[in-house]
């Protein structure tokens, strides 16, 4: 991406994350927002903690399974870089943590660029369709009002199942993969069509997985449970809110707060959170102070240890924050 585009995107996205962090708040005081968090039972955050890093380790198997057709990598080195990836897409915009696991998987395991990023796209495509399911799942047993969820998932539908669908076919028929690059490359230079041609092998070597019955039906039973997993973290939180209102609840709440994710450029969701968890939650009848309160420390708890355990492993790594935010130049690098 050209700096002129980059920082055009960036620029969009903090604005994003502002409005919606004052459509989050504006009818809120301090002091209501300070006595809602006062009452939160501190022992059921610890519990939350722990619980979401058994999430991301069960990320970090779908992964494997995704990326065992190109290469078997010991599932701590993926732990790892999954924990990275966080870290950076919750400090940096445009998902720079994505580009830093590709960048880093090549480094150190020498798995070709082309076929990383499309396991890491179709790990997207999958939490896409992951994330609708809940939503659909959780309205059998909810009755909820809300323009911004059906809005939501409208959206987010055609994008999704699209993308699955299309992955699905081009793992299926590698050849059309293959024939798309080859008439791509056959009006380019000599050089650049060989890059290309290069570019398709490795990325039909990445979608091999799909290929794979048992492989396939571990990264696709792996995306549910991580997921099913993490919402168990948002039905912590309500307990230590005092909010009884079900895991259908928190199935409906990280389903749509992921979704919208799409919508932002800014690091971690930062706006658009808090704005699409605190409606849903209003919209069930919770108070605006607590819904809010709720909003803010469900985000800490999924991004604050992340960001500080991922950042040590970048440390480790020999990077550091300027890494993160040249990741993609670093990924280029290599190719």
């Amino acid at each position: 991406m050209k700096k002129g585009s980059k920082r055009l995107a960036t620029t969009s996205g903090i604005i994003i994350s502002v409005v919606f962090l004052y459509l989050a708040f504006r009818d809120l005081k301090a002091e209501q927002l300070w006595d809602s968090l006062r009452a939160v039972n501190i022992q059921l955050l610890l519990l939350a903690i722990p619980t979401y890093f058994i999430a991301l380790s069960v990320i970090a198997l779908r992964w494997q399974y995704l990326l065992r057709a190109v290469r078997l990598i010991p599932l701590r080195s993926l732990a790892e870089l999954v924990a990275i990836c966080y870290m950076g897409n919750g400090l940096y915009p445009l998902r720079a943590g994505e580009a830093l696991r590709i960048y880093l998987l090549r480094r150190n395991h020498d798995v070709p660029l082309a076929s990383a990023t499309a396991t890491v796209m179709v790990e997207r495509a999958f939490d896409g369709v992951v994330m609708l399911s809940f939503i659909m799942f959780s309205l059998l047993f909810i009755d909820i009002q809300s323009t911004e969820v059906g809005a939501i998932v409208s959206i987010a539908t055609p994008l999704f199942v699209g993308a699955v669908m299309i992955f699905f076919l081009l793992a299926a028929k590698p050849a059309l993969l293959r024939s798309l690059m080859g008439s791509v490359s056959r009006i380019l230079p000599d050089r650049l069509a060989t890059l290309i041609n290069q570019v398709g092998d490795d990325m039909t070597s990445g979608l091999a997985g799909l290929r794979t019955p048992t492989l396939l039906l571990g990264a696709v039973i792996s995306s549910y449970v991580t997921w099913a997993i993490e919402a168990a973290v948002y039905w912590i939180v309500m307990f230590a809110f005092g909010l009884d209102l079900g895991y259908t609840v928190a199935l409906l709440v990280i389903g749509a707060v992921n979704l919208a994710g799409i919508v932002s450029a800014a690091p971690g969701q930062v706006g658009v959170y808090e704005f699409v968890v605190s409606t849903i939650l209003i919209a069930l009848g919770t108070s605006t102070a607590i819904a809010a309160s709720y909003a803010v420390v469900a985000h800490l708890v999924i991004w604050a240890p992340a960001t500080f355990i991922g950042f040590l492993l970048l440390l480790r790594q020999g990077m550091g924050f300027a890494d993160i935010k040249r990741a993609r130049e670093l990924e280029q690098a290599l190719s």
